[in-house]
């Protein structure tokens, strides 16, 4: 069922007002409001409101086409795979090429890239790509708008390939996925296919080092983790094995292999392998982890956090942390032991001190208007309600950074800058109620004067002041409340 909140935005969005359609994309795209993601709708949606601006800009020759250029780089994070069917996907399709075609090293502009090679030239996008060309052939080549540059699938594959290979070279969010896709496109001809099959069906040795020197990625892998034992076949680790074992493995990263690289990482740790070398090992584990590999990541973390005490950070552990969230992220059961030795947990804000404070609160900012409630005060009660989500000392409630507590996976309290001797504290983010309270936070705080709030002698008064006006005016509310849910 909508929630109401969701329910007020599609009213307004299907009045024409541009903001609502493109939070109602938004919420299609991320869930938000409890709504089920639906690419196709997101990209009605932003197809509405792109066009609702250009007939603005149009009436209007002062206004500016910025507003259309933020709504193409949200067509880039949507999955175009899934949007074929969509009536609108002649206006994405043609709003990635136009982003692509672009010259700058931008993040949408390397989204778009992406999106078109993953839709084109992914074997496991069959399905997507009939259906993309029996769209190309309806369409006239002069509903194009010169942004894509045909209709003929096979150029626009060629195209995409070259767009593959230039993300694959440069360092962007996208480089490992177009790495790995290249993998998957690497040519096997049907010697090589066979070769492959022959060593599937008989552990066949010569098929597997044929494979191997004919460049196939597995095979080189395969063949690396045989020579070095690290697949269970055999005990045998002399010296010879494990340098044929690194040349094969060598290889296979090269092509951006995540086992290979771990794999290294092993041999490199190995005493009887006169190539040992730890700092070697390291860096090939690192290499793992930032190719998604889930154990080089837990490694990661935790050679991170047993080096904390040398390491030159701004917050003891912060990067220890965040590599072991990685691997919690993908099961690994040991990375939860270590994160909870690093980062503080308090997933349920009812046993906090602020709890009840932080109910007042909420009420206030959902009804400020009525209460004509100054800026300040504003900013206080979403300090309270962080405190009750976070657990947090009276001292960090008033002094935190709002704007630069929230990192990727927990939330980082240093209030250093006014009480030197307390220490900064990190605090795992477990729930989307927490991850809410942090994001409106941010909204509120976002353009906000550094100097509103005041000293700490101030930001005590105006706290006092707040609490007391907060508990006389919601606490018979609260109450009322709390008998009408009993009964």
């Amino acid at each position: 069922m909508a929630s109401r909140e969701f329910l007020k935005i599609l009213s307004s969005a299907r009045l024409g007002d541009i903001f609502a359609q493109q939070k109602l994309a938004q919420a299609y795209l991320t869930g938000a409001f409890k709504t089920p993601i639906q690419p196709s709708n997101a990209l009605i949606w932003l197809e509405k409101s792109y066009f609702s601006i250009q007939n603005q800009i149009l009436g209007n020759e002062s206004s500016s086409g910025a507003e259309n250029l933020t709504i193409l780089k949200q067509i880039a994070n949507i999955p175009l795979d899934q949007t074929v069917q969509s009536p609108a996907f002649g206006f994405g399709w043609d709003a990635l090429w136009k982003l692509a075609k672009d010259n700058t090293d931008s993040d949408s502009v390397f989204a778009a890239k992406w999106q078109i090679a993953n839709l084109l030239i992914n074997p496991s996008k069959k399905e997507a790509q009939a259906e993309l060309a029996n769209w190309l052939k309806k369409r006239s080549s002069s509903a194009l708008d010169e942004t894509s540059p045909n209709t003929d699938l096979g150029d626009l594959q060629k195209i995409a390939h070259q767009f593959l290979k230039e993300l694959a070279e440069i360092n962007c969010a996208f480089s490992d996925h177009a790495k790995e896709l290249l993998i998957k496109l690497q040519p096997k001809n049907e010697a090589l296919t066979s070769l492959w099959n022959v060593w599937l069906d008989t552990q066949n040795e010569d098929a597997l080092t044929q494979a191997a020197e004919l460049g196939l990625t597995v095979a080189k892998l395969t063949l690396g983790l045989r020579l070095a034992q690290l697949d269970g076949s055999g005990d045998n680790k002399s010296n010879a094995s494990l340098k044929k074992a690194a040349h094969w493995l060598e290889l296979a990263a090269k092509d951006g292999d995540r086992d290979a690289w771990y794999a290294l990482g092993e041999i490199y740790r190995r005493p009887q392998f006169s190539g040992y070398n730890a700092n070697e090992s390291d860096r090939c584990f690192d290499r793992a982890a930032d190719l998604g590999h889930p154990q080089a990541q837990l490694r990661k973390g935790a050679n991170l956090w047993r080096k904390r005490e040398k390491l030159e950070e701004k917050v003891r552990g912060l990067q220890a942390s965040y590599w072991a969230w990685q691997a919690h992220q993908q099961g690994v059961p040991e990375a939860k032991e270590l994160l909870n030795k690093i980062l503080g947990s308090c997933p349920n804000p009812k046993s906090n001190d602020w709890y009840e404070l932080a109910q007042y609160a909420e009420q206030a900012i959902n009804h400020h208007a009525e209460h004509k409630m100054d800026h300040d005060w504003l900013l206080l009660c979403h300090r309270i309600l962080i405190a009750n989500q976070f657990n947090f000392s009276k001292a960090e409630l008033l002094l935190c950074e709002v704007g630069q507590l929230q990192h990727e996976h927990c939330v980082v309290v240093d209030i250093r800058w006014e009480l030197p001797k307390i220490l900064p504290r990190l605090i795992q983010i477990e729930t989307i109620q927490q991850r809410r309270t942090l994001l409106a936070a941010g909204k509120a705080f976002a353009g906000t004067e550094t100097d509103i709030e005041g000293n700490l002698r101030q930001r005590r008064y105006r706290f006092d002041q707040v609490s007391s006006w907060l508990k006389n005016t919601f606490s018979k509310n609260m109450k009322a409340l709390e008998e009408t849910e009993n009964i």
